[in-house]
């Protein structure tokens, strides 16, 4: 199905320790997280609020263990910030990312965000914040150019879309992907975003496969979803009560996903990003599940 010289396997750590809530496995170390992804089977990962910040220590543990940093988020605030401000901060990373080998980086908006907010309703649109047509224009404008900077140093930008966030449904996200060059920004494409946004994740991967960047793996639990819904709970609140797992096991059937990315030729990351409450869902366990189940899907 996929070419195991061109497609690889990570996971990321925010099954063991939460970036958003890092109360959430706390007690989860940086070299005892790498370790358990390795001794999963798992040869990438992205950046958590562990990791080191010098890039050569980072490099060096990822090296003992097999593994390589696949990507990072870039928070971008392109709608209330000056571009220039946001691109300076949008070079740093990519100074990291070279540094430790990654040629991937996953963005998004940020301004007017409701993702962390504790006790903001998240499937409730009247929270959300809806872009007028010149804010799009703001924000496509914007990543053409930071994707500009992104590919002039061998990097692909890939656009997260995100619940909670000016880009959040499937229209939104063909809209951004409908007004920016598709030589410089792709799309990160998370099918538990998807799917907890109340789409098909198939749809949006049947429309824009061949601009696919980079890719996030979670599945969801839609009998929490509901109940997202119908109690006001926040984004958060919905993580902490288990609206996302790991790939197998929630309610999304994969094999269409994966037909559809393998036929595009797709090449670079499948990555597991399940964020859990680690004390109810044991990290270790949930990559091990998550391994067995793309072996068993896709043969890699």
């Amino acid at each position: 199905m996929f070419d195991s010289t061109k497609v690889f396997l990570g996971i990321a750590p925010i099954g063991w320790c939460n970036d958003d809530m890092p109360e959430l496995g706390a007690e989860n170390s940086f070299r005892q997280t790498v370790s358990e992804m390795a001794l999963a089977g798992f040869t990438g990962c992205e950046i958590g609020n562990k990791y080191p910040k010098d890039p050569g220590e980072l490099k060096r543990e990822l090296d003992l263990r097999g593994m390589r940093i696949a990507s990072r988020w870039f928070s971008s605030f392109l709608l209330i910030r000056p571009f220039d401000k946001v691109a300076a901060e949008f070079e740093k990373e990519l100074d990291f990312l070279a540094a430790v080998g990654a040629d991937r980086i996953n963005v998004s908006e940020q301004s007017f965000s409701i993702q962390g907010l504790t006790e903001t309703p998240v499937l409730i649109s009247s929270y959300r914040h809806v872009m007028n047509d010149d804010e799009w224009e703001r924000l496509c404008t914007g990543l053409n150019r930071l994707g500009e900077i992104a590919a002039a140093r061998g990097f692909k930008l890939c656009y997260h879309h995100h619940m909670g966030t000016v880009v959040q449904t499937a229209a939104e996200t063909a809209r951004l992907m409908d007004n920016t060059d598709p030589r410089c920004v792709w799309l990160c494409y998370d099918t538990g975003h998807f799917a907890f946004a109340g789409e098909d994740p198939a749809e949006i991967l049947r429309q824009y496969a061949g601009r696919i960047g980079h890719v996030h793996l979670k599945d969801v639990r839609q009998s929490i979803v509901r109940k997202v819904f119908e109690n006001g709970w926040s984004f958060l609140k919905a993580v902490r009560e288990g609206a996302f797992t790991v790939p197998g096991d929630g309610d999304l059937d994969f094999d269409p996903v994966f037909e559809l990315l393998a036929d595009a030729g797709y090449e670079g990351w499948l990555l597991v990003e399940a964020e859990q409450d680690p004390a109810k869902a044991n990290p270790l366990e949930y990559a091990l599940k998550a391994r067995q189940y793309i072996r068993e899907h896709t043969g890699l």
